[in-house]
C-alpha cells in the first residue's frame, strides 16, 4: 500500500470517531426527547440517513484504499480515485444534516444537493477504480 493510501486510510479511521459521535448524538436526541427531533419525522429520517451513509461510506472508502494502488491508473488517476472515495462520506451526510438543520424544517433545503453531488463523485470514483482494476 502506498504512503498516500495509508495516510488516507489513517484519516478515514480517525474520521470514524466523528461517525461514532453522530450516533451518540442521535441516541441523545432520542433518550433526551430533544425538541425538533422526535416530533419532526423529516428531520428524523434525514438525520438517520446521514448517519448511516457516513458510516457505510467511510468503510467503503477504507476498502477502496486497499485496491487503489493495485490499479493500472496513473499517479494522478489514483489520487483522484482516493479523493472520489473520501469526498462522499463528507458531502452526503452534510447534505442530509444541513438540509434540515432548523428543528422545524418540514422539507430539505437546497443543501440536499450535496447528497446528489456526493453520489455523482462516488459513482465516478468507484467506476474509475473498477475500470482501473480490470
Amino acid at each position: 500500500m502506498s504512503s498516500s493510501s495509508l495516510s488516507t486510510a489513517g484519516i478515514l479511521l480517525i474520521a470514524l470517531v466523528a461517525v461514532e459521535y453522530g450516533g451518540v448524538s442521535l441516541l441523545r436526541f432520542i433518550t433526551g426527547r430533544i425538541p425538533g427531533y422526535l416530533d419532526n419525522p423529516v428531520r428524523q429520517n434525514l438525520f438517520r440517513a446521514g448517519h448511516a451513509h457516513a458510516g457505510v461510506l467511510v468503510v467503503l472508502a477504507l476498502v477502496g484504499m486497499l485496491y487503489v494502488d493495485q490499479t493500472g491508473l496513473s499517479d494522478t488517476g489514483r489520487q483522484l480515485v482516493r479523493w472520489a472515495l473520501v469526498a462522499p462520506p463528507i458531502l452526503m451526510p452534510l447534505g442530509f444534516f444541513l438540509s434540515v438543520a432548523p428543528p422545524r424544517a418540514q422539507r430539505p433545503n437546497a443543501l440536499i444537493a450535496l447528497v446528489y453531488l456526493g453520489a455523482v463523485v462516488l459513482a465516478a470514483g468507484v467506476i474509475t477504480l473498477g475500470i482501473g482494476l480490470l
